[in-house]
């Protein structure tokens, strides 16, 4: 049996026939609909899974990619090779006391809107977060003044050798856009979020607002990463790029939002090279006009 034949017959011993796709496009697994062909997708349905996925690609050698809801990434257009795996699948969401518990693949959304119900506060910032709980992790997710590392107590994770561990708030070094997670590639399983008491009404009321400021302001009616670029300190990425003149500017399908600035959008069935041409424009010509570097808050991955 060839090798790819042999990886393919085991993913699906571990994890089901259903949750294993072989040369899979990746646009249809991003929320900007932009990426090539992964050689494995996988969707493990336990931590038991997981674990034997990681130890399957230390048999192999495989290279290996863990994807959250593919809401801040760009994939290439020559795709991912190896294993992709994923967590969507885990997405329990409970509460114990004051605690709210959510797996790494529930939407960070909905972990907000559970809290809500509960009368929990602490979480209203993540209402229009568009990602999975272990990406917030990730990149200490954050917006409207709230970020993940204000409310984190402790997270369960998995090394990519396969051994499991717990990891307190401040052992994940959190900062802008950024954790220990990021640097280690540790598969985030668990997550428990130290919230408090609040009113229904008033936590409710704060969702509401930000949801509108959010909706009003945001091009939601296309695909796009998200926010493309972090704050620059002493500016703002989208008023920058405004400024430029660079708004309905852009290649291929892929165009500055007229909306907020700050939104790359696939406009027309764009690439990724597309998209990844019109990042690298905006970076230029920002840089040219005020002398200010753009870093990107979203993750490109794959192969041209």
């Amino acid at each position: 049996m060839e090798r790819a034949e042999q990886i393919y017959q085991r993913l699906m011993e571990i994890c089901g026939e259903r949750n294993v796709l072989r040369d899979e496009p990746m646009k249809n697994h991003t929320l900007v609909r932009i990426g090539g062909k992964a050689d494995f997708l996988v969707w493990p349905e336990t931590y038991e899974q997981v674990i034997e996925v990681l130890r399957l690609k230390e048999e192999y050698h495989l290279p290996f990619t863990l994807l959250g809801n593919g809401s801040n990434v760009i994939i290439r257009d020559g795709g991912l090779r190896g294993i992709v795996m994923q967590l969507k699948h885990l997405n329990r969401i409970w509460r114990e006391g004051n605690n709210v518990i959510a797996q790494s693949g529930a939407d960070i959304k909905a972990v907000s809107r559970f809290a809500l119900e509960q009368s929990l506060t602490g979480l209203e910032f993540a209402c229009g977060i568009p990602g999975s709980v272990g990406g917030a992790i990730m990149m200490n997710a954050g917006a409207y003044g709230g970020e993940v590392k204000d409310v984190l107590d402790h997270v369960k994770v998995a090394t990519l050798a396969g051994e499991l561990k717990t990891l307190k708030n401040e052992e994940l070094e959190l900062g802008y856009r950024t954790s220990i997670i990021s640097r280690t590639h540790d598969i985030v399983l668990e997550v428990v979020f130290a919230l408090q008491r609040g009113d229904y009404a008033q936590i409710k009321a704060k969702m509401d607002d930000l949801t509108f400021q959010r909706e009003s302001k945001q091009p939601l009616e296309y695909p796009s990463v998200g926010s493309v670029f972090k704050r620059p300190p002493g500016y703002f990425a989208g008023k920058l790029i405004q400024d430029s003149g660079l708004q309905g500017k852009g290649f291929g399908g892929a165009e500055v939002s007229t909306k907020h600035a700050g939104f790359i959008i696939n406009k027309n069935n764009a690439t990724a090279a597309d998209y990844i041409a019109t990042i690298e424009m905006v970076r230029k010509t920002v840089k040219e006009k005020f002398g200010v570097d753009l870093e990107l808050e979203v993750k490109i991955i794959g192969e041209e």
